[in-house]
């Protein structure tokens, strides 16, 4: 076949002109039904990090584990940025460029000596507050000084947004902003020794706190030099934080002039400049409000220009080019001369630039209304808007002055909010909270997204969660409480704690609102987990306490275990007792009643096995409670519940003892006789005349099995063999040889082990020698006196003598469980 002619076959014809079987090969481009037997399992980010010496594992799905950081995984050392690297970040750290046209950039007017001012004093190291009202150009004034300043301090410019950000927040912004530590949060001592030693000039734009806390901000950056821009309503610094102080005031009446000529881009009439003056007197010479004037002045000539006067071939009109104007059209022109804004227009000029914007750009300020003024990514605006070029509604607000930056996003200028609810942007603000919410869910959780551009969103998601958890129904307080658990870790894993917390917080009151008790619990662990790492161990063990109750409840049993090893770590630090009275150096027990005996009460510890043959020596030793040192008797606030799980292992054995011992007394009562006994066992040994032993036998158990009692029945009722002295004798062997005169009847047999103590095994003969009284030689051995009588009753029946009452036996023959038997106790010996 020519390779450049193609035949048939390769279009999915065959010579034949058969397509059909071709086409059945070729599989459908859109399925109509998935394919459900290759699913993508759904992808968990779980992202480990160093918080101080802990080592903090953020898991999405039953809560994030802490530990303490193992030697090899330890961080390496914070290095120094170079001013490369400054720069790069400094630029990924601007707000983003609208798209669409270009953003007018305007001079800084009428601020030549504050500016001088400013760098003069930073050149010496002092720290300076600039206080000015909103809108009166203090981030304007902040730019430019910065760019003066750039090779000022060997670290350079570290610019920092105070808007909603504490000291912490601040102060690991610092640390990030001069040192390369990817997911290591240093702990306060590292952190403080950092930046001590760093040498940088610190913009600080929307300071927020003021007094102790920013004493506590400047004497941990004793080395740096910090320009703070402030409203007039921030609690002032503290009197001997020796910081220079700086107010900026409005324009006056030229500059403002100036300025609005400048964003309208041509001179002004005289309608237009007496318009201004009047403005100058109402704004006191706001630099934003003359912005947003010059941007109703040049709306107002868009709407002035006839469509047509350009529109030679009627483009505009969509008309076609033979075909003459409309007769009109040159009426209409002239009547649509706009009138300029009233004073009250110019000086709250939000609803009338709104509503000469397009349809995007009103939707994108409702949506800054619901948000509480913040203005979501423009990447988000298509998706929340519906139109695909809802972005460039971002250009339209900024080029109005209705914008401004606030770190590395956008929020409505000062006034903007006030102005634009009082003109009804604020209606239906709860469906749009929703919306936002539902949509920063999705996307927050999705695994593409990295920890960094959730943390950039953190204020709209945290803004649209507050938005929602007083709402009436407990729809909206879900969508809270999914947003919440899609974003935490996201937000853990960026290092913006404080967003973190806030989060968290409002996830477990809308769980708590909406009855979803095991999301409520996993906040409760992750807030438990937060204060561990920021070293509250107070507010940890309340936290993870209650998470595990309530994990408990659910027999959410990983994630009561996730809880368990947290809070022990938490008993750990503190030094104290986890919930229970267990030490925090043991595992917590699953069942949080699984206590030990409180102290002053014994605590048995087993030493052996219990018993699983009769002939096995149980020993059981108890222990007191231990001393204290109060003389009280009691140890402090915990004492009463010390314990452990080696006790608990004891008193489950001990129980287990208790009743096996049980049974072998129990036995041991009711039972008096063993038919499988030795008759012929006893413990006697045979001795010569002088005392001396012929053959000692071990203190050990016998060989035979039975116990003392059986071969002492069975010695009562048989005769030995008598020896050279008249005494009777015993083979080593452990088993005597019967007189010829007993019957089977005189050795009755008894169970093993199972002879009452106190109570001999009575024997029954009819003849016979009659037991003889026995003596203990000082060596240990028994004898039989030549001398003794024999004493039998009426019956025939032997009596029992003085010996079988009387005598004690030798400690350490008794095979009771209990311990040596007392006096009244010992078996009788024959």
């Amino acid at each position: 076949m020519d390779p450049i002619h193609r035949g048939p076959e390769e279009f999915g014809h065959d010579g034949n002109g058969f397509a059909e079987e071709a086409g059945r090969r070729r599989p459908s481009r859109d399925p109509l039904t998935p394919d459900f037997g290759q699913q993508t399992p759904q992808q968990v980010r779980i992202v480990p990090l160093v918080a101080g010496d802990l080592l903090l594992t953020v898991n999405p799905v039953d809560g994030s584990e802490v530990e303490p950081c193992p030697p090899g995984e330890q961080p390496a050392e914070p290095v120094r940025r170079t001013p490369a690297e400054r720069a790069d970040r400094e630029r990924a750290a601007a707000p983003p460029v609208p798209p669409g046209p270009p953003v007018l950039r305007l001079p800084l007017l009428q601020r030549e000596d504050e500016r001088e001012r400013l760098m003069r004093l930073l050149t010496r190291g002092r720290s300076v507050r600039l206080t000015g009202p909103a809108g009166s150009g203090r981030t304007a004034l902040l730019n430019a000084v910065a760019a003066d300043c750039a090779e000022l301090a060997p670290d350079g410019v570290v610019r920092l947004n105070g808007h909603k950000r504490t000291v912490a927040d601040l102060l690991h912004g610092l640390f990030e902003a001069v040192h390369d530590a990817p997911l290591h949060r240093p702990a306060p001592g590292l952190l403080r020794e950092k930046l001590r030693s760093t040498g940088a000039v610190v913009i600080l734009d929307d300071l927020e706190f003021g007094g102790a806390a920013l004493d506590e901000l400047l004497d941990a950056t004793p080395e740096c030099a910090f320009l703070m821009a402030a409203t007039p309503d921030v609690a002032a610094p503290g009197s001997d934080s020796h910081i220079e102080e700086v107010f900026l005031a409005g324009l006056d009446r030229a500059t403002s002039v100036d300025l609005m000529e400048r964003v309208v881009e041509r001179k002004l009439t005289e309608e237009e400049a007496n318009w201004a003056g009047d403005l100058w007197f109402e704004s006191e010479g706001l630099p934003l409000r003359f912005v947003q004037a010059g941007a109703l002045l040049r709306q107002r000539d868009l709407l002035s220009t006839d469509p047509t006067a350009y529109d030679e071939y009627g483009y505009l009109e969509n008309r076609p080019v033979e075909e003459p104007p409309a007769p009109g059209a040159a009426v209409e022109a002239e009547a649509a001369e706009v009138a300029l804004p009233s004073l009250g227009e110019g000086a709250a000029p939000a609803a009338l630039l709104g509503s000469r914007l397009s349809a995007a750009a009103r939707d994108t300020l409702r949506f800054a209304v619901a948000l509480g003024g913040e203005v979501p990514h423009q990447a988000h605006l298509p998706a929340l808007v519906g139109d695909t070029h809802a972005d460039a509604a971002l250009s339209e607000l900024a080029g109005c002055g209705l914008l401004s930056p606030a770190g590395s996003r956008y929020r409505l200028a000062a006034g903007v909010l006030a102005q634009l609810e009082a003109a009804g942007y604020g209606d239906g603000v709860t469906d749009r909270a929703r919306t936002v919410a539902q949509h920063y869910a999705w996307w927050a959780g999705h695994p593409s997204v990295t920890p960094a551009r959730v943390v950039a969103e953190a204020d709209a998601i945290v803004a649209a969660m507050a938005q929602l958890v007083p709402g009436d129904g407990a729809g909206q307080t879900s969508v809270a409480v999914l947003l919440a658990r899609s974003a935490s870790p996201a937000l853990a894993a960026g290092l913006h704690w404080s967003a973190w917390e806030r989060a968290l917080r409002i996830g477990q009151e809308a769980g708590r609102i909406a009855g979803e008790v095991a999301e409520e619990a996993y906040f409760h662990h992750e807030l438990g987990v937060l204060a561990l790492c920021t070293g509250n161990l107070d507010r940890a063990r309340a936290e993870l306490e209650t998470s595990i109750s309530m994990r408990g409840a659910l027999a959410d049993k990983s994630g009561a275990v996730a809880g368990r090893r947290a809070l022990a770590l938490v008993e750990d630090r503190a030094g104290g007792t986890a919930a229970g009275g267990v030490p925090a150096t043991e595992e917590i027990p699953a069942n949080r009643f699984d206590a030990s005996p409180p102290r002053g009460l014994p605590a048995v510890i087993p030493v052996s096995m219990p018993r699983t043959r009769p002939d096995e020596t149980v020993v059981v030793s108890r222990h007191s409670a231990p001393p204290t040192t109060d003389g009280q008797g009691s140890g402090g606030r915990f004492a009463i519940l010390g314990g452990a799980r080696r006790n608990l292992v004891a008193a489950g054995a001990g129980v287990l003892l208790a009743g096996v011992l049980g049974t072998v007394v129990t036995l041991g009562l009711t039972s008096n006789s063993d038919p499988e006994g030795d008759p012929g066992a006893s413990t006697e040994q045979s001795v010569t005349e002088g005392g001396d032993t012929e053959e000692e036998l071990p203190a050990e158990e016998p060989t035979d099995g039975t116990t003392p009692s059986a071969r002492t029945s069975g010695s009562a009722s048989s005769s030995a063999t008598p020896g050279p002295a008249g005494s009777e004798s015993v083979p080593a062997g452990g088993s005597e040889m019967s007189s010829p005169g007993a019957t089977a009847s005189e050795s009755s047999p008894s169970s093993t082990g199972d002879s009452t103590p106190d109570k001999p095994s009575p024997t029954r003969t009819t003849g016979g020698p009659r037991p003889t009284k026995t003596t203990t030689s000082p060596t240990g051995s028994t004898s039989t006196p030549p001398e003794a009588t024999e004493s039998s009753s009426p019956t025939g029946e032997p009596t029992p003598t003085e010996s079988e009452t009387t005598e004690p036996t030798v400690p350490g023959s008794s095979d009771s469980a209990s311990g040596p038997s007392g006096p009244s106790e010992s078996p009788s010996v024959f």
